[in-house]
């Protein structure tokens, strides 16, 4: 097995991951997966050989918070949307808090061997 392979997966192994069965036919449906993709920018396959579409574990678990929301919480397209897009702002603020944290810490640090030095040379 090829390291493409056990990192990533095929639209189709996703399809089957997911169980997107097409009622009718009762073959996977691909194409639900395509659409999704349009309409929610947080699905961000990778193209490796052939052009062809590869879903790592954080896509894979998106698309699973998709359909539950669509399909066991009945929320429209632009719901998830919006809550797809506030759950990542609020992850953003988070990370941007914990950045701040470390940077003040590490200005309290220089400010106090600052102060230190200027005790011990004044």
């Amino acid at each position: 097995m090829t390291e493409i392979n056990k990192t990533y997966k095929t639209i189709s192994e996703v399809a089957k991951i997911l169980n997107l069965v097409d009622k009718k036919t009762g073959k996977l449906s691909t194409h639900t997966l395509r659409f999704w993709e349009k309409k929610f920018k947080q699905i961000k396959p990778h193209y490796f050989a052939g052009n062809r579409r590869y879903y790592d574990f954080k896509t894979i678990d998106i698309l699973k918070k998709i359909q539950h929301l669509l399909k066991n919480k009945g929320m429209t397209i632009n719901g998830v949307r919006n809550y797809l897009n506030q759950v990542n702002s609020e992850l953003d603020e988070n990370n941007n808090k914990t950045i701040n944290k470390n940077s003040i810490k590490i200005k309290i640090k220089n400010i106090s061997n600052i102060i230190k030095n200027i005790k011990n040379n004044g």
